[in-house]
């Protein structure tokens, strides 16, 4: 690619070069230091932020809860959200601190966060809500530290490599983030058929390396950009997107007779109050002197679109991430003999195509778009991704394993292939004082695409049930001899309580129809009803209905990041020798 012209040097990008060829003076290695450092880092926060999702059954029967009771659903949902709403409403705040007072500073100081609040959630002393909620709130306390780690890693990266190796270092550790929520998958199948606590101690002994190394081994060598926080902007962008998530995430819940929470008056207050807040954010922005979230900089081309793609996929990601331990864990394992109990474990196993597949496919792409430029690897792999999520709905619910394993595969290395390029194209296209702002504003999208996922295609899911489920329920139940009041009265429930059943492994057969009595009458087919194959028979036609909805939805949004990745273009690599000559010459 040619250099970038030489003419208005950033004095900020500047002083950034010159205090890191210090550095290389010194330590030559040091840039490779940071990479494994944040590489480190970003795994042990993204790996956190999907281990639970696999492991909820355990850690319910760990602490004697049913997640299936009434009201339990929202300790459920919470257990997933509080970690995610966390890092989304702080990582732009810690950019800006780490603008401020220096990212390797605050970036520290999130590791012994991490490390402190895993300790925590190792030891909880309670059982039922009380455990719940015990670790729903170390959970939020930890997504702080995840948000410290994240709003600055991509920043450090960025100020320890030069213009023409960013692309792959940058690559690097965003391969490590994204493939970190894949290998949690897996790493919470198998620590929770041990123990339901290791999922959690698994994090300490990593976040204690952690926190000494970059304490001991990291140095700040980007540019400090002195002013004050933004008050008001930070406690509205807070109250305005915790509003809008919650209102989302119960708006999966039902309400009255409706299957959803949509017509609920608290879901919508919660929905339109949060996007009304979030304007008023976006206006505060404009007119104090120092925001936290620079407005100015989505209208950098490469940096507005390369996070509208961005976003695009983590939408995408956590919605694929759900559906498919739905599809393993409450279908397909049990009806190829697996029980429910190692129905975790399993799940995260047979994922593994998916996680090599974003491996081999993010350094290589990281690598070839330094070379050749972003555009085409990001646009290609958005494509890519789409047309595996087509594939997916063209399945069979009861597949055959090499032909999902092959689909699952090409859906990471699409994922892979878009990863790299995007983070560089989105990190090289803004000043060198804005690089903690903008890690923070690339990681909010990123949190609150995962966050966001979970309602929306969760309630994606639930409108594709609604249609085709209570049928299929009705016409099950009497079949194995349960009289037509009562199997209408079962199949009439939300779809919802089942939806979650298959989520977690779970059948929800005794528990619907235990409470009624009907299990022990003459002519009920107790040992099928309860058995391993009734449910994921009953359920697998009306999923894939739900499937279609699902996974279409996805595909388009994946259209639309290939589209804006086309056209966020690929930013020329700056000529550091000639900025620094310019420099020099301009008295800088």
């Amino acid at each position: 690619m040619a250099a970038a012209p030489t003419t208005g040097v950033d004095p900020g990008d500047v002083q950034t070069i010159r205090r890191r060829l210090r550095i290389e003076h010194d330590h030559p290695h040091y840039k490779w230091v940071a990479l494994s450092n944040t590489t480190l880092g970003m795994l042990m926060v993204t790996i956190n932020s999907s281990i639970v999702i696999i492991s909820l059954p355990d850690i319910f029967r760990g602490i004697d809860l049913n997640p299936l009771a009434a009201g339990n659903v929202s300790y459920l949902l919470w257990m997933m959200m509080g970690f995610l709403l966390a890092s989304a409403v702080l990582v732009v705040m810690f950019g800006r601190l780490g603008d401020m007072v220096g990212r390797v500073k605050i970036y520290n100081y999130g590791f012994v966060i991490f490390t402190v609040t895993a300790i925590a959630l190792s030891f909880d002393p309670f059982t039922h809500g009380g455990g719940a909620v015990w670790l729903i709130g170390w959970r939020v306390l930890q997504g702080v530290g995840g948000a410290m780690l994240m709003a600055n890693a991509a920043a450090i990266l960025t100020d320890a490599f030069p213009a023409e190796q960013r692309g792959f270092a940058l690559g690097i550790n965003q391969v490590a983030a994204v493939a970190g929520s894949f290998l949690g998958l897996l790493l919470g199948g198998l620590l929770a058929q041990w123990d339901w606590k290791a999922v959690f101690w698994v994090s300490v002994p990593f976040g204690i390396l952690g926190t000494v190394w970059s304490y001991r081994s990291l140095h700040d060598n980007g540019q400090r950009n002195a002013g004050s926080l933004d008050i008001p902007g930070t406690v509205t962008f807070a109250v305005g997107l915790t509003a809008l998530l919650t209102g989302i995430t119960y708006g999966i819940q039902p309400y009255g007779d409706s299957n959803t929470g949509w017509s609920n008056p608290w879901v919508l207050a919660a929905v339109f109050g949060g996007l009304a807040v979030l304007a008023l954010f976006c206006w505060i922005e404009t007119k104090v002197e120092q925001p936290m979230f620079h407005l100015s900089l989505l209208k950098v081309r490469a940096f507005g679109l390369g996070n509208l793609a961005g976003l695009m996929s983590s939408l995408g990601r956590g919605g694929l991430q759900f559906m498919l331990i739905i599809w393993l864990q409450g279908i397909w394992l049990p009806l190829h003999g697996f029980d429910y109990e190692s129905t975790p474990l399993w799940a995260g196993i047979y994922l593994l195509p998916l996680t090599v597949g974003f491996l081999v496919a993010g350094p290589v792409s990281g690598k070839l778009s330094d070379r050749y430029g972003p555009r085409l690897f990001a646009t290609l792999g958005m494509t890519i991704t789409a047309v595996t999520f087509v594939l997916l709905v063209v399945l069979p619910v009861d597949f055959s394993y090499w032909a999902f394993a092959v689909v699952i595969a090409l859906n990471g290395m699409g994922s892979g292939m878009f990863a790299s390029p995007n983070t560089a194209e989105v990190m090289s296209a803004v000043p060198a004082s804005q690089r903690g702002v903008a890690s923070g504003m690339r990681g909010t999208l990123l949190n609150g695409g995962m966050a966001l996922s979970i309602g929306v295609f969760f309630s994606l899911m639930i409108i594709g049930l609604s249609n085709s489920l209570p049928g299929a329920m009705n016409s099950g139940l009497q079949a194995q001899g349960v009289p037509a009041n009562v199997a209408g009265e079962v199949a009439g429930l939300p779809p919802v309580g089942s939806l979650f059943a298959a989520f977690l492994g779970v059948n929800p057969i005794q528990a619907l129809l235990g409470p009624t009595g009907i299990l022990d009458h003459p002519g009920v087919h107790k040992d099928v009803l309860t058995g391993q194959e009734f449910f994921p028979h009953l359920i697998s036609g009306p999923f894939h209905s739900g499937l279609v909805v699902v996974f279409l939805g996805a595909a388009i949004m994946m259209l639309i990041g290939a589209v804006a990745s086309w056209f966020a273009g690929s930013p020329s690599v700056a000529d550091e020798a000639a900025e620094l000559r310019e420099a020099a010459r301009e008295g800088i």
